[in-house]
């Protein structure tokens, strides 16, 4: 492949960073007609002694994959436009990086551009989150762009919004277009990942102050918001199929149904959390690994579950994903789409099955602290919201029956 003029020897170019900048922006050509993008650091050098003895400094450098990349001759205004956000976004997170060299070296940051796109900001926190609530962060993000474009004075901001921009009053209308929009637990859900993106932008000087002091969405944690199934809706499920189904997302919204796993649990099981023996259930939970000392759990298995559990399709291959699940986007478009052909009128999530799970079996006689050690709750402050919703199951049984004629 031919080099350009503005390459190196190696293919490479320098895009942004000059003398003393730490990272550079770096791309390099590929053959397929796009540029990879990856962050170069400079870590000083050592003398290093040659073959023939004499010495010489060598630079002490790393790389960053960005996984990133720009159409090295666009050709059309979307090719454009598509490189134009890839390059702010690279821009903002090779600025960020640097931060976090100051910080780390120095104790300081340098004050920040003022700039700087609060939207690629908080993108690219979201790519740098390596916590278990991830895809929440991710669309905590995205929520947020959909209200500035829902909103009319607010639409200029949709693709440029400096932080000094986010004010009290754009969160306050935020907040509201959350609590319409969604129901349940999901405005409390989705406003608490996007003021941990704004704590996290306060912590790192990307702004003066939190704009979301004393704005809040409250919740009753003690009554249970979501559609839960009942034994029968579950039987309903069972012997509803239909042309095209998924085997693998059945499979697993059903082993949640009795297990109470969350999506992001279920989609990690290997054969290696299963004890076949003992006819156990172990495994970590993602969202309190590390936090919580209840994190891990132990649930026994029933001949149903094991027979949902199969075995991997290479015998003693116990790394093998259980259930090999798509995005959570489209086990959820198919997890509705079961719902409805099976004639179940309900706002059925895939955390339903959780909830289902708690409610079907304190339904059935079991104790609160034997559902709290199931579910992985440290204490039952969170299991009690499912024995209100099985004393309002209760007290629903008891108003259908008919009037007697005294």
């Amino acid at each position: 492949m031919a080099v350009k003029k503005n390459y190196r020897a190696n293919n490479t170019r320098l895009i942004e960073g000059g003398t003393g900048d730490n990272p550079k922006l770096m791309a390099q050509a590929l053959q397929d007609g796009r540029d990879s993008l990856y962050l170069e650091y400079y870590f000083g050098f050592q003398m290093v002694e040659s073959k023939n003895g004499t010495l010489y400094k060598k630079a002490n450098r790393k790389t960053e994959r960005l996984n990133l990349f720009l159409w090295q001759t666009p050709r059309t205004t979307p090719e454009r436009n598509e490189n134009n956000e890839t390059l702010r976004l690279a821009k903002q997170i090779r600025f960020e990086r640097g931060q976090q060299l100051l910080e780390q070296g120095e104790g300081y940051r340098l004050k920040k551009d003022s700039n700087i796109n609060f939207l690629d900001w908080m993108w690219s926190y979201y790519e740098a989150y390596t916590k278990g609530d991830k895809r929440h962060i991710k669309r905590a993000h995205d929520v947020f762009i959909d209200f500035l474009n829902a909103t009319p004075e607010y639409q200029k901001y949709a693709k440029r919004l400096k932080p000094e921009q986010l004010d009290k009053e754009m969160i306050e209308g935020f907040t509201e277009y959350l609590q319409h929009r969604f129901r349940g637990e999901g405005p409390h859900t989705l406003y608490a990942r996007f003021k941990k993106i704004i704590a996290a932008a306060v912590n790192k000087d990307v702004m003066r102050k939190d704009p979301c002091h004393g704005i809040s969405i409250t919740i009753d944690n003690g009554s249970l918001k979501k559609d839960v199934l009942s034994m029968d809706e579950i039987k309903q499920l069972i012997t509803c199929h239909y042309q095209g189904e998924s085997e693998n997302i059945r499979r697993a919204f059903l082993f949640c149904l009795r297990c109470g796993l969350r999506f992001c649990d279920v989609k990690d099981l290997t054969y290696s959390n299963v004890d076949f023996s003992n006819r156990l259930l172990k495994f970590e939970q993602a969202k309190t690994k590390g936090h919580s000392s209840a994190s891990s759990v132990v649930i026994p298995l029933s001949d149903g579950v094991l027979d949902l559990i199969g075995k991997p399709s290479v015998e003693g291959n116990r790394d093998e994903l259980i259930f090999p699940l798509p995005s959570h986007t489209m086990c959820l478009k198919a997890l509705r789409h079961w719902c409805k052909r099976a004639g179940i009128d309900k706002h059925i999530t895939w955390h339903c099955a959780r909830h289902s799970f708690a409610v079907n079996i304190l339904n059935n006689g079991a104790n609160i602290k034997t559902v709290a050690a199931l579910l992985g709750h440290s204490g039952l402050k969170h299991t009690e919201k499912y024995t209100r919703a099985v004393d309002a199951l209760k007290q629903d049984a008891i108003n259908s029956l008919s009037v007697l004629d005294l």
